[in-house]
């Protein structure tokens, strides 16, 4: 299992069934990983526990299949109870990514233990706030955005007044220099956003359907990380 002091979230994907136009997960992960992505993420807001479960054992089998175990983050969304019977299972989930809205950080370290990764989301109204302020003891990255409105997570940046809020660069940057541990910024990032989101001094971006919605997943991945990697002044690895 990939342990928190060794973890790199420069290229994150998201993924879910509902949203890889019909192809398995598998197929969008094993296309993911071999385009250079270091995380995968499973998040869905429609599939069961027990889908969750088949997901995040078959993502960690295909992960293994690639030789990338020891490179590639396997973090389930939201749901500790999936992690842990996907763990059971034989899976190697390494970790968590939940919001504050979510099952507590504290309760995620105390059943994953205290080698696992956590993410975690902030509000929006308070993010800045949040990451200067926060006990980050028990998180390792935080995740922020968005950068513009997405489709694929609608809630994403939902303000107080009910309205979206998105990221400018210079936001992310201050959030980025503010924050003692490192940042993944996401949400309706494509590939023309990575010039100029590698150079805010975040620790990496995260896509869903810059992935997932391509005609060719592993040649999308592949120019998106290569991109990252051409404008980011130093490597950034966690």
């Amino acid at each position: 299992m990939i342990d928190r002091q060794h973890f790199d979230i420069s290229a994150y994907l998201v993924v879910g069934p509902e949203n890889t136009r019909g192809r398995s997960v598998d197929t969008v992960v094993a296309a993911a990983v071999q385009g250079g992505f270091t995380c995968v993420q499973i998040r869905s807001k429609e599939a069961s526990a027990r889908e969750l479960v088949r997901i995040a054992v078959s993502a960690s089998q295909v992960i293994e299949r690639l030789g990338r175990s020891q490179q590639v983050a396997l973090l389930v969304n939201d749901r500790l109870d999936v992690a842990l019977a996907a763990r059971h299972a034989g899976a190697k989930v390494d970790g968590i990514h939940v919001g504050q809205s979510d099952i507590p950080v504290a309760v995620c370290r105390k059943y994953l233990g205290e080698a696992s990764v956590i993410g975690l989301s902030a509000r929006t109204h308070e993010l800045m706030d949040y990451v200067a302020q926060a006990d980050v003891a028990d998180i390792d990255y935080f995740g922020a955005g968005p950068l513009r409105e997405t489709a694929t997570k609608p809630d994403c940046g939902l303000d107080i007044d009910g309205t979206i809020r998105s990221r400018s660069f210079g936001e992310i940057a201050a959030l980025a220099a503010a924050s003692p541990i490192p940042v993944v910024l996401g949400g309706g990032v494509t590939l023309a956003d990575l010039p100029g989101l590698a150079e805010t001094g975040v620790a990496g971006f995260f896509v869903v359907t810059a992935v997932t919605h391509a005609d060719d997943p592993q040649a999308a991945a592949q120019d998106l990380v290569r991109t990252w990697h051409a404008h980011r002044p130093t490597a950034a690895p966690c």
